[in-house]
């Protein structure tokens, strides 16, 4: 049998009690890594993670963050370090925001938003990296309305191209410590923040919008939680070694098709 990519090592994903996040942790540890788990509300979602990790002997850990005070990281990276010792790979996943249109938004909403998915981030990273050894891993997890424009959801996109930003220039800073630091951009993914959002920022109800989306995906499926854990797996990896400060898109090609395809589609 081959060895577990990522046994010894140890992980922490934010927002990892469900939806993406969830899966991300879950296909960690079945790589082989240690996880830690971080949860605003849900302590039930997340201590059935916990449970499911070490199920596959893996060591777990569900730890509760307000990612909305940055100031909050730092405390959880030292629960971490009095646990495991170390940290060998960081991944920012959590975010959240309210479904209004630009004109709508509220000053505390995006200060929310802003500090989740930035603050936050450099927080993050600012309190893993001494706890890191060579090679270390930094993954944020952004979206495509960091590229693309999407109703009621300017707030959130503005924040997460924002971290896309700072996933280049940290991994300009942290390359010679032999940390990576990259992105990935899912596009609609299985989850309930999607289902919300279709739901009450589309108003759309959501079996015929996904059918709608799948029509319009090459692969003709949505992606799932697991999925984008597969990819994370892969960039906080070794043989992901050479690779760094990218945003990778993980769509099933949704935004690369022209809108004058859906003329030929519609035909």
């Amino acid at each position: 049998m081959r060895p577990a990519p990522l046994s010894g090592r140890v992980a922490l994903v934010t927002g990892g009690s469900r939806g993406i996040g969830r899966g991300i942790a879950l296909r960690l540890a079945a790589d082989g890594a240690d996880c830690v788990i971080t949860y605003r509300k849900q302590a039930q979602l997340a201590e059935e993670v916990v449970q499911a990790i070490e199920r596959g002997g893996r060591r777990a850990l569900a730890l509760p963050l307000d990612l909305a005070d940055p100031t909050g990281v730092p405390a959880t990276m030292e629960r971490v370090a009095e646990r495991f010792g170390r940290l060998d790979i960081l991944v920012a996943n959590a975010a959240a925001t309210a479904f209004r249109p630009m004109e709508e938004q509220k000053p505390h909403n995006i200060d929310r938003t802003f500090a989740i998915s930035v603050g936050s981030f450099i927080a993050a990273v600012q309190a893993a990296v001494p706890l890191m050894r060579s090679p270390g891993r930094i993954v944020g997890i952004s979206g495509i309305d960091s590229h693309q424009a999407m109703l009621r959801h300017g707030v959130l996109g503005a924040a997460k191209a924002a971290m896309e930003s700072l996933v280049r220039t940290f991994a300009l800073e942290l390359g010679p410590r032999g940390i990576t630091v990259n992105a990935v951009s899912p596009g609609i993914i299985v989850t309930d923040s999607s289902q919300m959002y279709m739901e009450r920022g589309l108003e759309r109800e959501w079996t015929p919008g996904a059918a709608t989306v799948i029509e319009m995906t090459p692969v003709r499926r949505l992606g799932t939680a697991e999925d984008v854990g597969g990819l994370v797996a892969y960039l906080v990896s070794d043989a992901a070694g050479f690779l760094t400060g990218q945003t990778i898109l993980i769509d099933g090609g949704l935004t690369m098709v022209s809108p004058m395809n859906r003329l030929k589609e519609g035909a």
